[in-house]
């Protein structure tokens, strides 16, 4: 019986890259930008130009933190909100789970 040899196929990076933009989760980022934005240009003040910048720079800061943790952290986050009924955090195996706990 002949040895076969295993044939190596490389993936490149670029084809399973997640898509961050400025360093944070895509669509966070955007959000962000969005709401600083519509703020300046609906309220028009300077103090609400002021706290649009530390919105924008204050939220870029915690998503870049964030995607430099985990890049995929917002979807686990929306996936652990659809199973909370199912999985109920308990510290301990002995407790009983009753219908009422949700």
């Amino acid at each position: 019986m002949q040895k076969q040899d295993v044939r190596k196929i490389l993936i490149r990076k670029v084809g399973n890259r997640v898509s961050l933009f400025l360093g944070g989760d895509r669509e966070l980022v955007m959000f962000t930008g969005l709401l600083a934005f519509a703020l300046i240009f609906s309220a028009q003040t300077w103090y609400s130009t002021l706290y649009a910048i530390i919105i924008w720079f204050g939220g870029l800061f915690s998503l870049r933190k964030i995607a430099k943790a985990d890049p995929l952290m917002r979807n686990i986050y929306i996936r652990s909100l659809k199973y909370k009924s199912f999985y109920c955090s308990n510290s301990t195996p002995f407790r009983l789970n009753t219908k009422e706990r949700k």
